[in-house]
């Protein structure tokens, strides 16, 4: 299955019914990605925070199969 961007809204979606929440990566400046919370090198942030964090940096959220994958927009 190709990997396909899905709107912010479509991940959060998905990020929700998997438990999982938005996360700033403690030992980058600006790493981001979806977490359980169980990780201690990672902090949770806002949706809000994540999505400006998108923006900011120009990535955009690909999906294969539910399997959510954070990346440059090509």
């Amino acid at each position: 299955m190709a990997m396909e961007i899905i709107s912010f809204e479509q991940a959060k979606e998905i990020a929700k019914k998997k438990g999982l929440k938005p996360g700033r990566v403690r030992t980058t400046k600006s790493g981001i990605q979806f977490t359980k919370g169980k990780n201690k090198n990672v902090d949770l942030i806002s949706w809000e925070e994540f999505e400006e964090s998108l923006k900011k940096r120009k990535l955009a959220i690909f999906n294969s199969g539910g399997w959510m994958k954070i990346m440059l927009k090509k």
